[in-house]
């Protein structure tokens, strides 16, 4: 079945069909379009939201270290990657969906102007030619009534007695002109209507039949289009399921990481603080006239600290201008300076490594220099050899320093684990307890000596340690004992101060 053979005579049906159609396909569009917007909102919210929740900052890092913080970035990252799903489909939509269909529906507007054009210029063609076959009929049936006309004049002259031959001879000639002019527009009008006819017949079962067909292609290629669009409606989603099922997946597994046990366990390491809890408060016998010995605070060890314990403290105005923590975190209880200063030497200590590397490459590099000048000069090498063993030099001499400070952290530990429990608040035990692991630099230099050589400071040393001394970078100082293996000299200052210092942090003079 076609347009062609069965809607020949429908041409407004067919004008306002096809115009229908290119209207539900624009329509589409429009609700496609809307439709991507609504994604892109969506996926935008979303995205602002994980924005808002998600942690920022050294102390929201710190609390991440909790599986059920952890586990709640986890899940933002999950609903960011499912906010960029919605919108590729936002994406996809425009490209597939709207873009196309919206080019197929400027070509197929333009289509549909063309065929009814011409379907029009066909009609307008057999109009004209019928308009032709009426004047030639009107012509005809003129000429004709002119002729018989012309016939009877003449048979009424020649029936009149009184007429001459030449008036009846004159009239019979009219009217003979007359019926062969009659005759000749009879037979011009046969053969228009003839063509008209071959014209009507090719215009109703050729021309308009293949013109209508052309539009029932062109309105079945616009609805396999728009079917194609409302599949791809759905399959343009269907294609991110998989992926946005991984995001809820992906949520729901962050919820089983978390670990309450382990959060508790991590909460004490981070702020563990290595002392013991204090002992009972001795009894004072006031009958016997024994005054105590120190406040009422005696009597209530916990007076001063339950502010501190169960309050939230706050930030006085004296201690925002507090100096910066020490250098050796002393400031901090002895389990958790343990922790910051063996971080700080696995810092070093890679630093150091990455440093050592360094100069054995500029060292093989100098070699290869030496033995082939033509691939470069060993001298501009040297620059680098010096810097890299100066940054060895520091880096050793650091680590020194924060070895020595993890060895006092360890002996401070061990000392607050077996003195009293009073003493532990008081500070003696534990200012007595730093030098333990120093008693080599406990010398006391009575006896006079003889420098046995001369030494330049290359950076300044702070000797907080029993035995050591401090010392500025530039300083001349005078070697009292060379380093003996263990990275330490003794040396004698222009003031009299005499102590130990790390080896690399001066330079010996020749």
């Amino acid at each position: 079945m076609d347009w062609g053979t069965d809607l020949w005579d429908q041409n407004d049906v067919i004008d306002k069909h096809t115009q229908s159609g290119l209207d539900l396909l624009e329509r589409y569009i429009k609700f496609v379009k809307e439709r991507t917007e609504i994604e892109q909102n969506y996926a935008k919210q979303l995205r602002n939201l994980t924005k808002k929740y998600s942690k920022r900052g050294s102390k929201d890092e710190q609390d991440c270290k909790f599986s059920n913080h952890a586990s709640f970035q986890e899940i933002l990252n999950e609903l960011n990657d499912y906010a960029g799903q919605r919108e590729l489909i936002a994406e996809n939509m425009m490209a597939k969906i709207c873009d196309k269909l919206n080019k197929d529906l400027q070509d197929l507007k333009q289509e549909r102007k063309t065929h009814l054009s011409d379907a029009k210029k066909a009609q307008q063609n057999l109009e004209s030619s019928f308009k032709h076959l009426e004047s030639i009929k009107k012509r005809f049936a003129k000429e004709w009534a002119e002729a018989d006309k012309a016939t009877q004049q003449a048979e009424k002259i020649e029936s009149e007695a009184n007429v001459t031959k030449s008036d009846v001879d004159k009239a019979k000639n009219n009217a003979l002109a007359r019926t062969r002019a009659a005759e000749d527009c009879r037979n011009n009008y046969a053969a228009e209507l003839q063509k008209y006819n071959k014209e009507q017949n090719n215009f109703y079962y050729t021309e308009i039949p293949l013109i209508f067909n052309k539009l029932q292609d062109m309105e079945e290629r616009r609805i396999r289009q728009l079917a194609e669009g409302y599949c791809l409606f759905s399959d343009i989603e269907k294609n991110v399921l998989s992926i946005i099922s991984k995001c809820l997946e992906g949520i729901a597994a962050a919820g089983t990481k978390i670990d309450e046990k382990k959060d508790s366990k991590l909460l004490i390491e981070q702020h563990k603080s290595g002392f013991e809890r204090p002992a009972d408060v001795e009894f004072e016998d006031y009958s016997h006239g024994v005054k105590p010995s120190n406040s009422e605070s005696s009597l209530n060890p916990l007076k001063g600290r339950k502010h501190k314990i169960f309050k939230k403290h706050k930030i006085t105005l004296a201690e925002k201008h507090m100096p910066p923590p020490a250098e050796d975190f002393s400031h901090l209880p002895p389990e958790q300076r343990k922790k910051k200063l063996q971080a700080k030497i696995e810092d070093i200590t890679k630093e150091l490594t990455k440093e050592q590397d360094q100069s054995e490459a500029l060292d093989k590099m100098r070699g290869v220099y030496e033995q082939n000048p033509q691939m470069g000069d060993a001298q501009s090498l040297e620059p680098q050899i010096t810097q890299t063993n100066q940054n060895i030099g520091r880096l050793r001499g650091e680590l020194a320093k924060y070895e020595t400070w993890l060895s006092e952290a360890v002996g401070v530990e061990d000392s607050l684990h077996t003195t009293n429990n009073n003493s532990q608040f008081g500070g003696t035990a534990t200012q007595n307890s730093l030098g333990n692991d120093y008693t080599e630099f406990d010398d006391e230099f009575e006896d006079v000596e003889s420098p046995v050589g001369q030494c330049t400071a290359l950076y300044t040393f702070k000797g907080n340690s029993a035995g050591t001394i401090s010392i500025t970078e530039g300083e001349q100082l005078s070697v009292m004992e060379q380093d003996k293996g263990d990275g330490w000299m003794r040396v004698l200052r222009a003031n009299g101060e005499e102590g130990y210092i790390p080896t690399s942090y001066v330079r010996v003079t020749p």
